[in-house]
């Protein structure tokens, strides 16, 4: 079996029928989702960054929370860029709509959330 032949069923088992889209397009999928993945690699520091800086500053059950939350979104972020990336692949091969973004809501409340927690915790640092 020639090379070829296997990244074209690679390529449909993937993708789908459809036919490729404006290499444009294409490209444009690929930009957002490289910074869906540097913003996952961001919260994957920030959970370092707290392991490694606040680790006196920090009552450790807090601190633990925060980084497993922090690790947890990256990782969500991480999952949920490849399968943005391959919906809307598929959706611009098939001329469809495109996907609404499931990654913006997901990561706004994330951080919402992780910008609480470091308040309340700063504050009782600061007033307690």
């Amino acid at each position: 079996m020639d090379p070829d032949h296997r990244h074209r069923t690679w390529e449909r088992w993937l993708l789908g029928q459809g036919k490729p889209p404006d290499p444009r397009f294409t490209l444009a999928n690929e930009r957002t989702f490289l910074a869906w993945i540097r913003t996952a690699l961001a919260l994957l520091g920030g959970a370092i960054a707290i392991e490694t800086f606040a680790a006196h500053a920090w009552p450790q059950p807090g601190r633990v929370a925060m980084e497993m939350a922090l690790l947890a979104a990256s990782l969500l972020v991480s999952l949920g860029a490849g399968w943005r990336w391959l919906t809307v692949e598929r959706a611009l091969r098939c001329e469809a709509p495109l996907p609404l973004p499931r990654l913006v809501p997901l990561l706004s409340i994330a951080c919402a959330l992780a910008s609480i927690a470091l308040v309340e915790a700063l504050w009782g640092r600061w007033h307690g």
